[in-house]
């Protein structure tokens, strides 16, 4: 076979391309790298500094006074773990079924299909479905509407960890269970489940960070509310809105607390993620 020399004209051409291909790839990586530090540091030196007390200890205040966050910490709180409980084990137990049941069936291709629509489905469309399934048909807003939204944008994610995390354990390990006579149910709990979780937690986790700045949907589903409440089936502060509300306002108390709302919320979705990485390195050194 022929090889090229490295003097030849098509390969001082093929050499050109490459590095050419090389220094748009790396322009682009910087450029993208540009904007997301920026975005970054902004939020972090202009909420860092309005960080007070008042912030995790007063509610959030009426036009031209200041407060803190309090109530829409609380709100985004309980709607996100509401949501994460929602969607969550429906998800395991789809993810399962794919994996487990259908994997070449067109049921299962139907569902995966399904659920890549879902998967890159614009929030703000799933806030309108629940806006139109739920608070349309309960006559005002809610936080467990919202809840039922962001369960929505928990569910496929946590689906395709599941269906991957249960295909990528070897087929041995189901062989060798079946071969000893233990149920199906059995082995996918005690077997599967087992080695999977590791990976069916950081899905579960990056959801949870996913859902956490989602603000489109709650504003069709949980809206706001200036006043601390337990109740669920009323009007609930979180976050997201708060930061888009206080930020479009007038006044400079309510942008220092958006400002501040946005820092504690990139920090919370950084913890989450930081988990969840720590989550798989952990599990790929236990299996190395």
């Amino acid at each position: 076979m022929a090889t090229l020399s490295n003097n030849s004209p098509l390969y001082a051409y093929r050499r050109v391309k490459n590095l050419a291909a090389q220094a748009l790839a790396v322009a682009a990586t910087v450029f993208g790298l540009f904007w997301l530090v920026w975005i970054v540091w902004t939020t972090l030196t202009k909420g860092l500094a309005s960080i007070n007390m008042d912030l995790f200890t007063q509610m959030t205040p009426p036009p031209g006074e200041t407060g803190g966050m309090l109530n829409a910490f609380f709100g985004s709180a309980v709607m996100s773990l509401l949501g994460v409980a929602l969607g969550a084990p429906i998800g395991v137990l789809a993810g399962t079924f794919l994996a487990e049941y259908s994997q070449k069936s067109w049921i299962g291709n139907t569902v995966r299909f399904v659920n890549d629509i879902l998967l890159s489905a614009p929030s703000i469309v799933l806030g309108l479905f629940v806006y139109a399934l739920v608070v349309a048909q309960m006559g005002h807003f809610s936080g467990l509407a919202g809840a039922i939204a962001l369960a929505f944008i928990v569910l496929p994610v946590v689906v395709r960890t599941t269906d991957e995390m249960l295909q990528l354990i070897p087929a041995q390990m189901r062989e060798a269970a079946l071969s000893l006579g233990i149920p199906q149910w059995k082995v996918t709990l005690q077997v599967l489940y087992r080695s999977a979780l590791p990976g069916i937690v950081t899905g579960i986790l990056l959801a949870l960070a996913r859902i956490s700045g989602e603000t489109a949907p709650l504003l069709f589903t949980a809206l706001n509310n200036q006043y601390w409440t337990t109740d669920i089936f009323t009007p609930m502060a979180n976050v997201p809105v708060v930061i888009f509300q206080y930020a479009m306002s007038p006044y400079e108390s309510w942008h220092s607390l958006a400002w501040a709302g946005a820092f504690v919320l990139t920090l919370f979705v950084l913890v989450v993620s930081l988990v969840a990485r720590a989550i798989v390195a952990r599990n790929k050194v236990a299996h190395d």
